[in-house]
């Protein structure tokens, strides 16, 4: 990945072809070969060649970004005249030379000006062997060099091919006089009489028994009395051990590369080790008074000697690591202090390795509903947690009100094990202490749960709640978590070690945040201490942006920090893990795509990083491994940098001192599982001893080697709110995210768009429809937004040019190069515009370098003018298989193929001619529906026709075995958004869960690093890939899979269907014509008049005119809807013909060619849930919630009761009766939600989806029952028997509360209507519903306000003031003090007498001065200056407004000052009633309990 200047010139590597495994090289250049150092040598590269026959890699970067860099690889190659090539599948290779063992090998470069044939077959069948030669001769220098003439003291280095950074250390650093002779200098004779007090051997290439002279000369050395210090690396370990009598061997494949893993054997400490050697020491041969001093803790093969009483010893790496790391440094100052006579400290073994956590039980804190900057990366965290205890005997209590998680599913088995007892409660420190005293743990764990869990922990401890319960924290101590939170701690402990953070000062006030902002110097980053996500965060240019901003960030912290503003420079990450002995890795870095100034979890990112050298890549790993160490941090962390990108200069940003987003994409980036390990680390264990999980043989101990790149990108979901910038900063906004693996750049990032937005084809500019026609592009490019990267790319089509861009943007020209490349192809496809002309000359190449660079079928077909659009695609597809351009499967190994892996952890890609894992044993089964009416094009029905006798013929018949083996694919939920979230991941994960208790092969498909479902233990195969129509019938053609799962990963899966299934994929469960039917709104509705069933009036919205027309007929509000959309994307209720209009056109976007739907909008009607699973078309188990907001406000944002409560025993039967009904019409098999509205006892069905609902875990975990294992079942034809559901046996109550992330939205109107805008849940059990919703608000972060504060009511009229009266009367009684703006005061004033204080509706943001006329306060300085604690703000709440109404500045500044709102009569009422019966004190119960289980 990187050095390879340093390792093309290492003498070591004389003679050999060296393939690079890493398939992206070339990236930064090569620096000045005419600089030097002071001693002459010079200063970038290891000797004055390239010693290495040639070069191997995978992909050649043409073009190179970096200040150091003079000229590119080739240029530098071709100057030496060493060959190198590229487009080789360096991973099929390694697997041949790691399986055969090292290979002669030899490249032929073919004249340009002759044809290939025309080469003598002698010269490609000539192989030079460079082990026949004596290659020490030809790298040893031929003359004596002194360096550091005037250092003391004197040591003789032999030269047998000695790299220039060893001489570096040992004179510049250790101050020594180094006189450097040829290999073969007779020390016994010292003809040049050269005194000596110390020995060092070199380095060097080949077999050491052909440097006798060498060996001769140590061998005098050894039997000098008084004994002089000798230390030799590498070859001079083999060397030393040959003169002390040992025996070497030829190693078949070698150790090679700059992470190796090496054991130092008086410690037990294990070092990572740069090294390149084929020969090794036989430990077996070596005399008496000789021990091995270090082994490889993959191979065991030694790596070091040491005589035992005697200053000789030697290892097999380089401690001066040029490449590399410089963890063994220290063996330097060893060798140098034996040479002073300085004695050396006894070395021994740490005795904390043995000093084993004896917990019994613990605790685990969640991090709650799912929020901006704290998202479902912690259910995976905390599955990986659990799973890690339990394999340790340990008991497991979880607390976690996020009902939608895998970590609080309380099924249990071998396979996964769940946490013995879970708690869904309010994730606050007086609760964590009730259910401490009642389970008594050992320890807690607070690092799996984000910043909600760790600042629990934090105040736990510093009250001394935890030490007095005797409750230990297990893993990094809490002094060293707040020495990372609190920022002058922080910078303390830097400095302590020589390292320094950007310049940044705490405050307390206001005043002490601008007098840090003058010593800086303006612009300044302003940020809240101990929060996530970067809340709280922003810029500020001037005196007047830092007031605002701190005064918001002091609602959500008692401390915030005024940062230099660093915005340009590159900003990177390292993922770090550290034992109790002290062993400490990096396990993966990443580079973000933006410069500093955008939140990591909004920037696009690389693993690993891309335009880093050598240098700067270990600078920053050695700092890594000394903060951490330094800060005693015990587990996992990170820890981010920002690196000027004209120099070395760097400065630390921050260390996150717990798992984090960062640690599961570097969890699936690399294979490493950070959370699991770093729990067995907090019990006491070290790294040496846990195994690899994917070579289940290897230590743990190790730094993933990546033969693949990874990129991550946010989805955002700002759209969806009205006033919300679109520009990225400090304050993270994204609701999720997706990982894309490739073996190029353009791959990746081309993969990414496509995940992230399903609607895109790719990465493009103008084809996106994502940039503003409007606004100039140098002002779309210039601030960081969610759709920069297309302007970007629109740009770089527009022929702007890298450099260009990169002075509007700074981001990296690397990355923009790539972004070229891609314009420049895609304007190559669309100059040619004849798909038949595109691929007439060198087709497969053409085709493969397309594929290569990540452009899809659809783009291909576009660009060549193929329509219609679905049947060009085929035919590209049609076309690119018959040229033999398939895609590969490869393995996520985690030490790219250098051992054998059996992992199901996979990618696809087209760089690389062979796979990883063999192909399904069957053909795919083609869907046998015989419907002609359902569409099909070209290349589907050929491929019905070439595999329907082969797969018709047997599927009838085939046994369950066949079934089981041929497996079922199912479609995970892909990237995290607004309606689609970890709920979908827990249906996913039950799926493939039961699939597997049932014998069938689980494949899953998924691309979200988030999730549980992409953990490669929990299915037979784990593709992380795209959910595109291409991807999944090319992983379902290959896998010959028995069907396809679509309807438990949300809707991207199931809006699939239609197009799989008239590609020939079977479907299971409910037939894709029949989803069809229930997601077409025009369908749906036609379907429910034919069936006589009720819904509100509807109407196709075929134009403008009958929309119009129809709503005046109805009469407003009316709500359009558009189809096959997820989360009421679009759905807007219009109050008048201008809405109704403006909503149309959006809808239309949305929906693309499917129908828009107008329906009447019925005021006042009670929503219903219908979950159920169906086999056939009858319902085999349902379950009914109400919602307790009244219709118009989405049902994911809808607090949901479970068991219904309140509905009539009449309404019930309706219900059941339509369900019954509609689910033998559509013949459903498997999940499906139906959603009703109800006045009185009028039943009238809203819509239907006929896949799992958000709610399925909800109703799974509140009646024990899991809906979605029966669904699977059912759907893969198993024989199934409902469960046994009485609704009188269920004595408690369930409710699902949402959670929303507005105060990150900044300008977003924190209101709730048809279209959702929660970005999370969470759920809590009572005995009866108002305990359970009062748990639900506080698990929400809901904070009551405290007895004798202020609650300010603004109700908008006197319907909704009736009904909140005697609500409001309590407040009173209760003693609250009431304000209320002028309607709502007067109102409650003249008929319940309650003496509200008036307060005025303010105009503007700016409107908080007093009225003039009445002198009555403005509600805004009632807000920012009083005790308001609780506002209470009913609007009419359907209607999406886009004027600024005194309604939402209040609603607005309430939530920017951490005031808690509410915003719907209904949960207002019974807030109130809650509050009134005293609901907020609870005793602590866990699910179990409720259920009636022994506990």
């Amino acid at each position: 990945m990187v050095g390879y200047p340093e390792a093309l010139t290492d003498p070591s590597y004389r003679g050999q072809i060296l393939v690079l495994t890493y398939p992206l090289i070339g990236n930064y250049g090569v620096p000045s070969s005419t600089e030097t150092d002071e001693h002459g040598l010079p200063t970038y590269f290891e000797s004055g060649e390239i010693h290495i026959a040639g070069l191997v890699v995978s992909s050649y970067s043409w073009e190179h970004s970096h200040w150091a860099a003079r000229q590119s690889l080739s240029e530098w190659l071709v100057e030496k005249q060493v060959p190198g090539m590229y487009g080789v599948d360096t991973r099929a290779l390694t697997k041949k030379i790691r399986e055969i063992g090292a290979l002669l090998g030899n490249i032929v470069v073919v004249s340009s000006e002759g044809p290939p044939n025309s080469i003598p077959e002698s010269q490609i069948t000539t192989f030079s062997d460079p082990n026949a030669r004596n290659l020490v001769a030809e790298v040893s220098t031929k003359s004596i060099n002194v360096y550091g003439s005037s250092n003391s003291p004197s040591v003789i280095a032999y030269d047998c091919g000695m790299k220039y950074n060893i001489i570096r250390c040992l004179v510049d650093v250790h101050k020594v006089k180094l006189t450097v002779v040829p290999f073969d200098y007779d020390l016994e004779k010292n003809p040049s009489n050269i005194e000596w007090e110390g020995l060092f051997l070199s380095n060097g290439p080949g077999d050491p028994t052909m440097c006798p002279q060498t060996i001769k000369s140590i061998q005098y050395a050894l039997n000098l009395d008084p004994p002089r210090p000798i230390f030799g690396i590498c070859l001079g370990n083999q060397l030393l051990s040959l003169a002390a009598g040992a025996k070497t061997y030829k190693l078949k494949y070698g150790n090679r590369g700059m992470n190796q893993p090496c054991i130092d054997l008086r410690t037990g400490r294990c070092y990572i080790t740069p090294q390149n050697h084929g020969f090794a020491v036989d430990s077996n041969s070596l005399p008496a008074m000789w021990k091995p001093l270090f082994i490889n803790a993959n191979d065991l093969t030694n790596e070091g000697i040491v005589h035992t009483d005697r200053p000789f010893f030697s290892v097999q790496f380089h401690p001066e690591a040029s490449g590399g790391p410089l963890d063994t440094a220290f063996l330097f100052d060893k060798f140098v202090g034996h040479v002073r006579k300085i004695s050396q400290p006894l070395v021994l073994q740490d005795g904390l390795a043995y000093q084993r956590q004896t917990v019994k039980k613990v605790l685990l804190v969640g991090s709650g509903g799912l929020s901006i900057g704290q998202a479902g990366e912690f259910d995976y965290s905390g599955s990986q947690c659990i799973k890690a205890l339990k394999e340790e005997g340990i008991e497991v209590v979880l607390i976690n009100p996020n009902i939608a998680t895998v970590q609080t599913s309380t099924e249990k088995n071998e396979v996964t094990p769940g946490a013995d007892k879970v708690y869904f409660l309010p994730i606050r420190p007086h609760v964590v202490m009730d259910i401490i005293a009642k389970e008594k743990p050992d320890g807690i764990i607070v690092s799996m749960g984000g910043q909600t869990a760790l600042n629990v922990g934090v105040e736990l401890w510093k009250t001394g709640q935890l030490q007095k319960a005797g409750v230990k924290v297990l893993g990094t101590q809490i002094d060293a978590i707040e020495a990372t939170e609190d920022r002058e701690i922080f910078s303390q402990k830097l400095q302590e070690i020589g390292e320094s953070i950007a310049l940044s000062y705490s405050a307390n006030n206001v005043e002490e945040a601008l007098e840090a902002a003058r010593k800086i110097g303006y612009p300044v980053l302003v940020r809240a201490a101990f929060a996530l996500g970067g809340l709280g965060s922003g810029f500020a240019e001037n005196d007047a942006e830092l007031k605002d901003l701190a005064s918001k960030a002091f609602t959500v912290s008692s401390q915030i920090l005024i940062d230099q503003d660093l915005r340009g420079w590159k900003e990177l990450e390292y993922e770090v893990v550290r034992d109790s002995s002290d062993n400490c890795i990096t396990v993966c870095n990443m580079e973000n795509f933006d410069p500093l100034g955008v939140h990591t979890g909004d920037s696009i990112v690389v693993a690993p990083s891309q335009t880093l050298t050598n240098r700067e890549f270990f600078m920053l790993r050695k700092t890594a491994l000394k903060v951490v160490r330094h800060l005693g941090i015990v587990g996992e962390c990170n820890i981010q940098y920002a690196l000027n990108p004209k120099s070395e200069k760097y400065c630390i940003i921050e260390v996150n001192a717990r798992l984090s987003r960062s640690s599961a994409l570097a969890s699936k980036a690399t294979g490493y599982p950070l959370a699991y390990v770093a729990t067995k680390l907090a019990l006491g264990r070290d790294l040496v001893s846990i195994r690899n999980s994917i070579t289940k043989t290897t230590t743990a101990c190790f730094e993933p080697s990546l033969d693949y790149c990874v990129l991550k990108m946010p989805r955002w979901d700002l759209k969806k709110f009205n006033r919300v910038s679109n520009k990225l900063g400090s304050s993270m906004l994204s609701v999720g995210e997706v990982m894309s693996i490739g073996r190029s750049f353009e791959e990746v990032i081309q993969k990414a768009c496509r995940m992230v937005n399903p609607s895109l084809d790719g990465l493009e500019g103008i084809d996106s429809n994502l940039t503003d026609d409007e606004i100039p592009l140098e002002e779309q490019i210039a601030v960081p937004t969610d759709t920069r990267l297309f302007a970007v790319q629109r740009a770089l089509e527009e022929g702007w040019g890298v450099d260009k861009v990169y002075e509007h943007t700074k981001i990296d020209k690397w990355f923009l190069s790539k972004l070229e490349n891609i314009a420049r192809m895609r304007k190559a496809c669309k100059d040619c515009g004849d798909v038949e002309k595109l691929f007439a000359e060198n087709g497969t190449d053409r085709m493969r370098s397309l594929k290569m660079a990540g452009f899809s079928d659809q783009q291909i077909a576009r660009y060549t003018n193929l329509t219609p659009l679905r049947d060009g695609t085929a035919r590209v597809r049609a076309i690119r298989k018959s040229l033999g351009v398939i895609p590969c499967v490869k393995q996520i190994d985690t030490l790219a193929a250098e051992f054998p892996a059996e992992t199901n952890y996979l990618y696809m890609t087209y760089s690389g001619n062979e796979d990883d894992v063999s192909e399904g044993l069957h053909d795919p089964i083609v869907s046998e529906s015989d419907d002609e009416s359902w569409p099909a094009t070209p290349a589907s029905k050929a491929f019905k026709n070439r595999i329907r006798s082969a797969s018709l013929a047997t599927s009838k018949s085939e046994s369950l075995a066949d079934k089981q083996e041929r497996g079922v694919m199912v479609l995970g939920c892909g990237a995290y958004c607004i309606g689609s979230s970890v709920e979908f991941d827990w249906c996913a994960v039950s799926a493939i869960r039961q699939l597997r208790k049932d014998g069938f092969k689980s494949i899953i498909v998924n691309y979200n690093p988030e999730t549980v479902s992409t953990d490669y233990d929990e299915s037979d195969r784990l593709y992380f890939e795209e959910l595109s129509l291409e991807r999944v019938l090319d992983i379902y053609e290959r896998e010959g899979a028995g069907g396809i799962v679509v309807s438990v990963g949300g809707q991207i899966p199931n809006n699939l269907a239609g197009s799989l299934a008239s590609s020939g994929a079977k479907i299971l469960g409910t037939s894709a014509r029949d989803i069809e039917r229930a997601e077409d709104r025009q369908q749906f509705s036609d379907m429910l008049d034919d069936m006589g069933l009720k819904q509100p009036a509807w109407s196709v919205a075929r134009s403008m005119e009958e929309a119009v027309k129809f709503s005046e007929d109805v009469g407003f509000p009316v709500l359009v809807r558009p189809s096959f959309v997820l989360s009421g994307a679009a759905m807007r209720v219009a109050s008048d013909e201008a809405q109704l209009k403006n909503f149309l056109g959006l809808a239309a976007d949305v929906a693309a060619d499917r129908p828009v739907v107008v329906t009447k909008f019925i005021l006042g009607a009670k929503e219903i849930e219908f979950d159920a699973v169906a086999n056939q078309g009858k319902i085999l188990n349902y379950a009914i919630g109400e919602h307790l907001e009244n219709a118009g406000v989405h049902s994911g944002d809808a607090t949901v009761i479970l068991p219904a409560q309140k509905l009539y025993v009449e309404t019930i039967r309706q219900i059941k009766k339509y369900a019954v009904a509609i689910s033998k019409a559509l013949n459903i098999t498997g999940p499906f939600n139906i959603q009703f509205m109800a006045t009185g006892n009028d039943v009238q069905v809203i819509e239907c989806n006929l896949r799992a609902s958000r709610t399925f875990p909800f109703v799974s975990k509140t009646f024990h029952k899991n809906f979605i294992s029966l669904a699977t079942r059912a759907m893969c034809g198993l024989h199934v028997v409902p469960y046994n559901i009485n609704l009188l046996d269920i004595d408690y109550v369930c409710v699902k509360a949402p959670m929303f992330s507005f105060t990150r939205l900044r300008g977003a109107d924190p209101t709730l209507g048809v279209e959702m805008a929660s970005t999370g849940e969470v759920a809590c059990f009572g005995d009866d519903a108002p305990r359970a919703f009062l748990q639900a608000m506080l698990a929400t972060g809901f904070k009551l306000p405290k007895a004798g504060s202020t609650v300010l009511l603004s109700i908008v009229n006197d319907n909704f003031r009736r009904e909140f009266a005697e609500s409001a009367i309590t407040l009173s009684k209760m003693g609250y003090k009431l304000s209320a703006t002028p309607g709502t005061a007067r109102w409650y004033n003249a008929n319940y007498n309650l003496d509200m204080k008036m307060v005025t509706k303010p105009v503007n943001s700016e409107d908080d001065g007093d009225d003039p006329a009445t002198g009555a306060p403005s509600a805004l300085s009632e807000l920012k200056e009083s005790d308001v604690e609780l506002v209470i703000n009913i609007s009419e709440g359907t209607t999406r407004k886009d004027e600024i109404s005194s309604g939402y500045i209040i609603r607005r500044t309430t939530v920017d000052y951490g005031i808690s709102l509410v915003t719907n009569v209904k949960c207002a009422i019974w807030l109130v009633k809650s509050m009134e019966r005293g609901y907020d004190k609870f005793k602590a119960k866990s699910v179990a309990e409720f259920y009636h289980l022994d506990v």
